[in-house]
């Protein structure tokens, strides 16, 4: 299959069950039917509870990270790793 941006041949790849096709040069991404629901209903499996109001916060970054802003991991960074 042909990428429908700029005409590359697509790569499929399967990551945690789900299979998704991907193209090397734009990197856009296409889901068959079906696929979207599969990883939005993992994502909500494995979203972890709010913190209570009263725990303390911390901050996400350490000394190497330092003027850099961190993104905050998520199901779909697993998926779209490539």
């Amino acid at each position: 299959m042909k990428c429908p941006v700029d005409g590359e041949t697509l790569v499929m790849a399967e990551r945690n069950g789900v299979e998704i096709d991907y193209c090397p040069a734009c990197r856009g991404v296409w889901l068959d039917r079906g696929e979207l629901d599969k990883i939005i209903e993992r994502q909500v499996g494995e979203t972890p509870p709010p913190p209570p109001r009263d725990a303390p916060r911390h901050d996400d970054h350490d000394d190497r990270s330092r003027g850099k802003k961190r993104r905050k991991e998520s199901f779909l960074s697993e998926l779209f790793d490539f």
